[in-house]
């Protein structure tokens, strides 16, 4: 049998098989509005763990991080490590902050509307779309890519087969289904990205033989003093840190967490292992120049230049297609969540059930969108960074809105968009020259501190400002418990007025 349609197989088959993993757990439930996109304080710690490293390690760390390895060396695969692990670790003290300030809430858009009104929650709103819309298509692309690479398949096939089967579970059963098939995914994931690197380093001799010719042709990818790989790995810190903060898939998760303990323990501990994970997959890449390759296909031209068994092969591509639906799955579910409230606020007098459909029809019309874009197997890594630029000018002050009772919706919003545009000065044009012919322009890392400099500076400045002269209003918290409800009194209340 041609090795393309092997792969074809193995793609149904693995996907086939998450799919109705997924759809007998949903079978199994009864799926309300609240059900599908909060499941409200029902994990402990282990699903919480499980869910939260399986959604965070998409097929991007096949790509990324190896490529990072092989053009930054640790000093960049150490930066992509922490900045992974940062935000997972910052929701340890703001995830049992927002559950205080909202018990009945859902998501951070619409902490930013009560919060901050209007104008404030649609650029919040405009974010974390934008963001996770980008991160879903350059997952399916991924993962459409890889299968290219091993067999030659094309990539909308690829594309339609994962999203098909993950429709399957998503549409049906919601986040709490999600949640449950990424603990499944999660113990596929973890030995099988160990084996990846035993067996690429066995194959290569061992671990001296494999590092002796970087040792020999490009020392500076071993060295944590590496100044480019430093300013590189910088950059990413910045970027994915402030990121994550918009991906709604970690606040659905908090939510969805037994308690504020479950919270602080489950994300302590997936942080804690996301950084040796994404280290290996980095390693991976150093591993890459042994032959010289430094792309974002570094580790798969790796193991097709070392000829590795068919067994491997097959590893590889059912560790690939975990890591994706584990990702597209909770991308999926996060992006149309963060339209529910819409939903109900635009139709208050439509039955949750109404609501509920045209949520799965949303998931669909969303999902198919993206396969189609990554058929076309663009490269996204440009608009992920300008989706970066963007959270990290409003990153500052919703942070500070969750603390401080000083800061207003219009300061806010002035602050973010005072810190996008200092970002945009200096960042780059898609083939990362500078816009402007100034100092520092087309520098991705002083584009990002920019923006966070600047916002952050404004938000502080009347922070001290309005505490010191009593200027101003002071927001109430505990309104937002009155305020906040979960779905279904939510529609009664709005039916009633």
């Amino acid at each position: 049998m041609p090795i393309g349609a092997v792969a074809l197989l193995i793609t149904l088959v693995t996907a086939g098989a998450f799919a109705l993993i997924g759809f007998l757990h949903a079978s199994k439930r009864i799926i309300t509005l609240e059900e599908f996109v909060s499941s409200r304080n029902q994990f402990g710690n282990w699903m919480t763990f499980a869910t939260l490293v399986a959604s965070a390690m998409g097929v991007w760390i096949l790509f990324s991080p190896p490529e990072v390895g092989a053009t930054s060396g640790v000093a960049g695969i150490l930066g992509y490590c922490l900045g992974s692990a940062a935000p997972i670790a910052l929701f340890i003290q703001i995830g049992p902050r927002i559950r205080q300030l909202m018990p009945n809430g859902h998501s951070l858009n619409e902490f930013v509307l009560y919060r901050f009104g209007q104008q404030m929650y649609g650029l919040t709103l405009a974010i974390i779309v934008f963001y996770m819309f980008v991160y879903l298509t350059a997952e399916l692309t991924g993962i459409a890519k890889a299968v290219q690479i091993l067999a030659d398949v094309p990539l909308g096939w690829t594309a339609l087969l994962v999203m098909a089967a993950t429709f399957v579970y998503t549409t049906y059963g919601g986040l709490a289904t999600t949640i449950f098939t990424d603990m499944v995914q999660f113990v596929v994931i973890v030995p099988l990205l160990l084996i990846s690197l035993t067996v690429t380093i066995l194959a290569l001799g061992g671990l001296g033989p494999a590092l002796q010719p970087i040792q020999q042709n490009a020392p500076e990818l071993l060295s944590f003093s590496n100044l480019p790989g430093l300013k590189f790995g910088a950059t990413l810190f910045i970027a994915v840190l402030v990121a994550e903060i918009f991906n709604q898939g970690n606040w659905q998760r908090i939510y969805a967490a037994r308690n504020n303990q479950t919270v602080r323990t489950a994300f302590l501990a997936s942080s804690l292992i996301i950084l040796p994970m994404l280290f290996v997959a980095g390693s991976l890449g150093i591993l890459g120049m042994h032959f010289g390759f430094n792309s974002d296909q570094t580790f798969f031209s790796l193991i097709q230049q070392l000829q590795l068994p068919f067994w491997f092969f097959i590893a590889i591509l059912i560790l690939a297609l975990a890591l994706v639906m584990s990702s597209v799955d909770t991308l999926l579910n996060g992006i149309t969540s963060v339209f529910t409230l819409d939903l109900v606020r635009l139709w208050p007098h439509m039955q949750t059930a109404g609501h509920l459909r045209a949520t799965r029809v949303l998931t669909v019309v969303i999902g198919s969108v993206a396969v189609a874009i990554a058929a076309q197997g663009y490269n996204v890594l440009y608009l992920f960074l300008l989706a970066d630029l963007v959270c990290a000018g409003a990153f500052i002050p919703i942070l500070l809105g969750l603390y401080s009772r000083q800061i207003t919706g219009t300061v806010a919003l002035v602050s973010c968009l005072a810190g996008i545009a200092a970002g945009a000065l200096f960042f780059p044009k898609p083939d990362y020259s500078p816009w402007l012919p100034i100092p520092f322009g087309g520098d991705l890392l002083v584009s990002f501190v920019a923006s966070l400099v600047v916002s952050t500076i404004i938000a502080l400045t009347w922070q001290v400002y309005a505490a010191y002269t009593a200027k101003g209003d002071r927001f109430n918290f505990e309104q937002m418990k009155e305020q906040v409800h979960p779905y279904m009194s939510l529609v009664d209340s709005l039916s009633d007025e």
